[in-house]
């Protein structure tokens, strides 16, 4: 049985602290077919085979239909509005100003639609262009981002905020040069067919970006506290930005890859029967002589009939649908192995109560159980015969927290009963942690 005392407010301290964790995310559960999940969202229309494809995809850090598999980050891409690729694929507008694109150029409204969801988030207005450094007026060309990566690092991992200077990623920049790739050789494009390397691991080009230099130069925006991601080897070279606060960072394609790499392989279509598609609505993209589908409509690839010149920007990115392209960057960017890709600390915000329980040397030495005295009221004794020289004592278990109409609100249990007697005074603390 318990007894009670009251809890002035001197006896209860607030404090903050904080947690820091190490997440480390390794390449294959990136690149890995069953750790990363798509969502079918996205279904296109008119005549054709037609084309399926995510507006993201998922990374877990183990097999996705496991009841124990964690979903650790987001990956999606966009395109600003303002973009020269826009501009060059768009046909027009209609009546209402929508832009129009041809058939060839996949899902270019949901490419622009992400860039501004996240500029509407991170800066506060959908149509501002994310730059790298960051930078609150209009940025340069040179700095401004038409092409961004986006990683949304879920909760159970970023906590309240990613720490400063702890993230860092290692990121492929050349995509796989195949055999007979005339980027590889000097050779032209025309003289011989080029091999696939849009879904090829690469094995080399690899650089560490990181935000080193941010704890310094700090910056903060409407996404909260902002980070410039810089190439390691030469932290002048910003290729991204990383918002600390939202647990969101995002990188610019144009710099982080080799962008005027020739592309090869092959993409989701509308329509098949032409020079450079296959039945089935598929593209090939960046071959040599290809053999015609057999399909009843047409299709040009990457912005332009037969282009065999085509490069990962703008021609992939325009013309791919946003599986393809998540695709590529997930299995091709970031190797596949158990190294590590993407590792940095979170931070987890502590507020703690401690409230400090005082017993003096005359309080708590008895016990308000049946069993603590006999049927007279005389205290029970362990030693018969002693009833008028044992001393009382007791032992503290269990000390709980009421409110002021006698609620219990908290139970703090002892790791081993403690005793108390008249001649100690106790102190115990307790923290509570929220």
């Amino acid at each position: 049985m318990a007894t009670f005392k009251e809890i002035s407010s001197a006896d209860i301290k607030t404090s903050r602290s904080v947690l820091n964790q190490l997440v480390d995310i390794i390449q294959e559960d990136i690149s890995g077919s069953t750790t990363r999940k798509k969502y079918q969202v996205f279904v296109t229309g008119g005549v054709g085979p037609g084309v399926t494809s995510s507006l993201f995809q998922t990374v877990y850090d183990q097999d996705y239909t496991l009841q124990t598999a964690n979903p650790v980050f987001d990956i999606t891409y966009g395109m600003y509005s303002g973009s020269s690729a826009v501009a060059s694929a768009s046909t027009g507008q209609d009546s209402a100003g929508k832009i129009l694109f041809p058939s060839h150029s996949l899902m270019m409204r949901e490419k622009m639609n992400v860039y501004r969801q996240f500029a509407q988030l991170l800066l506060g207005d959908a149509t501002y262009q994310f730059a790298s450094p960051y930078t609150t007026t209009q940025p340069v060309e040179s700095e401004g981002i038409d092409h961004a990566l986006f990683f949304t690092f879920k909760r159970l991992f970023s906590r309240d905020k990613i720490k400063r200077e702890s993230f860092a990623m290692k990121f492929y920049q050349s995509a796989s040069r195949a055999p007979g790739d005339p980027t590889a050789s000097g050779q032209s494009v025309f003289s011989g067919n080029m091999g696939p390397n849009l879904n090829l691991p690469t094995v080399s080009g690899s650089a560490i970006f990181t935000d080193i230099g941010s704890a310094t130069a700090k910056e903060t925006s409407i996404g909260g506290e902002i980070g410039n991601l810089v190439d390691s080897s030469n932290t002048n070279r910003n290729v991204g930005l990383l918002f600390y606060d939202m647990g969101i960072g995002l990188l610019d394609v144009e710099k982080v890859i080799s962008a005027s790499q020739a592309a090869s392989g092959v993409i989701d279509a509308m329509k098949s029967n032409t020079f450079d598609s296959i039945p089935g609505g598929q593209m090939i993209l960046g071959y040599g002589p290809a053999t015609p589908g057999t399909g009843s409509s047409d299709v040009a690839v990457f912005g332009g009939r037969g282009n065999r010149n085509a490069k990962f920007v703008p021609d992939f990115v325009v013309s791919a649908s946003m599986d393809n392209i998540l695709d590529h960057f997930a299995s091709v960017r970031f190797q596949s192995g158990s190294l590590t890709a993407i590792t940095f600390q979170n931070v987890t915000n502590i507020n703690s109560t401690l409230v400090f329980c005082r017993a003096t040397s005359d309080e708590f030495n008895y016990s308000s159980n049946p069993t603590f005295s006999d049927s007279t009221g005389r205290i029970k004794v362990i030693d018969e015969g002693e009833e008028n020289t044992q001393r009382t004592f007791s032992f503290v278990s269990t000390i709980g927290l009421y409110d002021g109409r006698n609620n219990l609100l908290a139970v703090a249990k002892l790791s081993r009963p403690v005793e108390k007697n008249d001649e100690k005074d106790l102190t115990f603390r307790i923290r509570l942690d929220f």
